[in-house]
This record gives structure tokens, sequence and C-alpha cells, in this order.
């Protein structure tokens, strides 16, 4: 009989491929591949759909980051779709008032930067998409129309943010209509949003950035008192770069680069290189203690330097050095945990987010992450547009020395991040997760799973995750987050080496959502993984 050694077996298909958290949004982007798309044509239907299907964590109000490969020109390129501070902010402004931070949730977070999820999607589509942008958000669109259906995840998320306060009225009339949260299996329309894809569809950018949807927006902030305004909308755009590159056991990683926190991913895999790893337990505390080790190490670094570097250069090269990681690693300590107040860090773990991958018949690939920040972002839904505002921009510090700082025009540092691998110059891997400061600890222990273990997709995400860091605020900040799956040996070594360990369920949605798509070397096969911790599914043909 064959052993069954996951949850679930990995998806293999011969053409093409979507894995994307919610199971409607990856057959949305099969389709568009189906009817003769592009990889990016996929990850742009299936984007579209997740903002429909998952308003909790992502949506047209939201910011959006890109790794594309293109399979003729054999190149991998990076999209920034992240939002830009309005002209108006500043840190005198909030200091005038008594804050110290940019609050978390309401009106001020969701006006203070601009979606700018919508512009990469225009951008991207017009250098790599093949079908007509209304044949990519057709799914969506009828979806938001129509209505679609509520999972247990959805219901709950919006269950308990109408009970706290999180959800301003708009928000509550579209998620809430009869004034109690919808069942899991229940049907919710957003016929606002099914109007602004339709602009966006048939305008492209300016569908969004002009006409209707930005006067919309921008009445909306004014109304309340906000920050952006119809200038700020228009100035919004997306931008090409090169992504963030290193090597892990001769496997070619790459990240999307500032402001988004990818670095990271690279600065850990070269701490933990030397060492090895295929000799441990993959479930033993050996393992985990070296992996945390090299987080706290490369956390210091990032919370110290990570900004938008049109404003603020970030050494870069040298954080993702062998060179640099060699005298890092000599921090790390075999024996006992490293404390936080020798490697201080902060931020939080707690984050709701969305990671598309596609690969088509061509060989192309599209790796798409895009997100809110907290769950339903700001709270704020802008009247009757549906439009989920996000509170991104409340990682800005109002610290006036911090490479971080608010300033007008600015991105603020990002912990969205994507990444493709490759293997003798031809993409292996496509890999993406939720979870905010986990994403690059979902990363690093995904890769170390394929790479070190030799697990194929699925069984490197099912596999039981360790996250640190807090989820709260009053958390500490070594807090070790450690799922249940874990043998009860490797926890109570952790401890004994001074790990201050938080035990979750066997499995956690906190531990992130995670999908990625493998692409076999020698056949060509795609093979899909989805992670169980959300509803999603990679789906091929």
């Amino acid at each position: 009989m064959f052993p069954i050694s996951t949850g679930r077996p990995a998806t293999l298909a011969t053409r093409g491929m979507v894995a994307s958290p919610h199971s409607l949004a990856s057959a949305a982007g099969v389709d568009a591949l189906r009817a003769g798309g592009t990889a990016v044509d996929a990850a742009i239907a299936a984007g579209a759909a997740l903002c429909v299907f998952y308003p909790h964590m992502t949506s047209v109000g939201g910011d959006a980051f890109w790794l594309i490969y293109d399979a003729a020109a054999r190149r991998v390129r990076y999209l920034n779709g992240g939002g830009c501070a309005a002209k108006k902010a500043g840190i005198d402004w909030f200091r005038s008032r008594g804050m110290k931070e940019v609050p978390l949730r309401g009106f001020l977070p969701a006006t203070l930067t601009v979606p700018g999820a919508v512009a990469s999607w225009c951008a991207a589509h017009e250098e790599h998409g093949r079908l007509p942008l209304a044949r990519d958000l057709a799914a969506a669109i009828g979806y938001a129309r129509e209505g679609f259906p509520v999972t247990g995840r959805l219901a709950r998320a919006i269950e308990l943010h109408a009970a706290d306060g999180s959800l301003n009225a708009s928000a509550l009339a579209v998620f809430a209509p009869e004034g109690t949260a919808p069942r899991a299996g229940g049907k919710l329309v957003n016929r606002g949003l099914a109007l602004v894809l339709q602009r966006i569809a048939e305008g492209g950018r300016e569908g969004f950035y002009a006409g209707e949807t930005a006067r919309a927006l921008a009445t909306f902030s004014r109304a309340g008192g906000g920050f952006f305004d119809e200038a700020d909308l228009l100035a919004q755009h997306a931008s090409w770069g090169e992504p963030v590159s290193g090597t892990y056991r001769g496997v070619e990683i790459l990240e999307t680069p500032p402001p988004t926190q990818g670095f990271t991913v690279l600065e850990m895999l070269n701490l933990i290189e030397p060492y090895e790893i295929g000799g441990m337990d993959p479930l033993g505390a050996e393992l985990a203690h070296l992996l945390v080790q090299a987080k706290q190490i490369a956390y210091h670094d990032r919370d110290r330097l990570l900004a938008d570097p049109e404003f603020r250069p970030v050494p870069v090269e040298k954080l993702i050095s062998k060179a640099y990681a060699a005298v890092r690693r000599q921090l790390m300590r075999p024996d006992r945990a490293l404390p936080w107040d020798l490697v201080p860090s902060h931020g939080t773990l707690s984050g709701d987010t969305v990671f598309v991958c596609a690969v088509d018949a061509e060989g192309n690939v599209a790796a798409l992450i895009q997100s809110l920040y907290f769950t339903f972002g700001s709270g704020v839904v802008a009247g009757d547009t549906g439009i989920v505002l996000q509170n991104r921009s409340a990682y800005f510090s109002l610290d006036p020395q911090h490479p971080n700082r608010l300033e007008a025009g600015k991105c603020p540092m990002h912990t969205l991040i994507a990444s493709i691998a490759l293997k003798d110059g031809r993409p292996w891997q496509v890999l993406g997760c939720m979870g905010a400061d986990g994403q690059p600890q979902i990363h690093l222990q995904s890769y170390v799973g394929l790479v070190d273990f030799g697990f194929d997709i699925q069984q490197a995400l099912e596999a039981p995750r360790w996250l640190s860091g807090r989820f709260n605020i009053g958390d500490p900040r070594d807090l070790l987050n450690v799922e249940g799956r874990f043998p009860e040996a490797t926890t109570k070594e952790l401890e004994r080496r001074g790990h201050a360990v938080n035990r979750w369920p066997d499995w956690c949605e906190l531990a992130g959502h995670a999908q990625g798509i493998t692409i076999d070397p020698v056949s060509g096969v795609r093979i899909g993984g989805a992670d169980p911790r959300s509803d999603g599914a990679a789906i091929g043909y």
C-alpha cells in the first residue's frame, strides 16, 4: 500500500498551475490559463478574486509586490506595488496631537498611504498579460456582484472584528448586512466592489486612480479627516526593479528587495549554511534552536536598517553577503537561546496577507503577494465603494531619526515578500505566504525542508512550524510559538535552552498560509502545494 506521509498529496500537472489560499481563486487563475492567458493573467485573476473571497486579508485598497520570471528572456524581475504616503503626511502632524505612533485602525492609517495593488496589476498586465484585463477580472466581478460563498475562516473573522469594534459602519453594511456575521456556507455580495473592479476592467489604472473611484475615495477621505486626495491617487504608480539574490547549497534564491524584508531570508540562509542540517532531526530542538537564532540576528538588521530605498539607502549587498554572515554567526550559541537584549528587535507577527503563484504552459512564473496588514486592514470600508482600506502606514516610525520615519511620498517598510528559486538558471520553486513578521521564517523553514530534507512542496508546507516573535502587543519579544505536532521532547529541550515556548494547537492558522509550486527540472511537471491552514488549493491542468 502506498505510504501516506502528509495530510494531502501534492498536485501534479503538465501545463499550468495556480496555488492560492482560496480554492475558487485558484480556479479563477487556472481558468485564465486555459483561456490562453499567461502566468501574470492567472495571478491577476486569482489575486482579484481573493479581494472578493478573502476581504479580511486582501483588497484593492491594499498593496502588492511581484516577482515575475519571463521564460523567453530567462530573467526574473521585481515589481513594487507599495502605496506611497500622501503629500499631507508628516511626523509633525501626529506629534502635534500627542501621538507617538501611527494608529493601527481607523481613518488615519486608512488614508495615510495610497493603495498600490491595482497599479501593480496594471503594470504587470501591460508587460506580461495576454488576455484583456477585463477577462482577468471577470470571475472577481461576477462573484462580487452575484454573491460569493463564506468560508468558516471569513465568518469567524467577521464575527470577531464586528464584536470588537474594529469595523466601521460601511464595513459592517457589507460584511454583516443583517446585523450579524454570516454563517459559514452562507453568501455575501459586494456590489460596490463589483463596480470598482468593472471600472478597472474598462479603464485599467485610470479606472481606479482617476475618475469615479478616485473621486469617491478622495471624498471619503476628506469627510473623515483623512490624508490622501485625488492628486495623491493619480500620482501612484508601480515600479520595476531587480530582486535580491543569494545562494543556498547551490540553489539560487530570489526575494523581493527593500522596502520589503526579503533580504532577511537570504541572510538567515547564509547564517545556517555551514551547518550539517540534513543530518539533524527536522522536528528536533537542535534545528529549531539554530534557525531561531538566525532569525533574531537577521531581524535585528532589518529593524535597524530597512526603509524605502528611494529615501534611505539600505546596505543590502553587505547584509546578504557570505562574509557578513560569517561575522554575525559568531553571536549564535549552540547551548542557550540568544538573549533579546543582545540582539534587540520589535514588531508583531499579527498580519493578514495572501500569496498567489502561477506557472503557465510556456514556463513563465508569477509570484504575487498582496495584503491589508491587519485583519480587515484599517477596519475601514470607503463608503459605498466596498473597498477595504489597508493600515500598512502603521508600520511607519514617528521617530525623526529612524530610516523608516514617515515622510510624504514614501513607502513604509513592508513585511510582504515573494520568492522564486532557480536551479541552473531555470525556475525550480515559487513560494510565498501570509504572516507579517512570520513570512521570512516560513520561507526559511520551507526552503530547509525542500533543500536539506528533500521534502516535496506539500510536505514542506504541512510540516509543523514555529514562529519566533510576538502576536500581540504585550507579548514578550522572545516568545517562541510552536505548533503542537512538535514532539514534547523538542519543546522541553527548547525550554531548557532558555526559549520562552508558547504551545499552539497541532494546526494553527497563525502559523501562516503558504503556497508553492515546484517545477521538476527533468520532466517539467508542475508540482503544487497548498497550506491546509488556509482554504486554498493548488490546481493545474
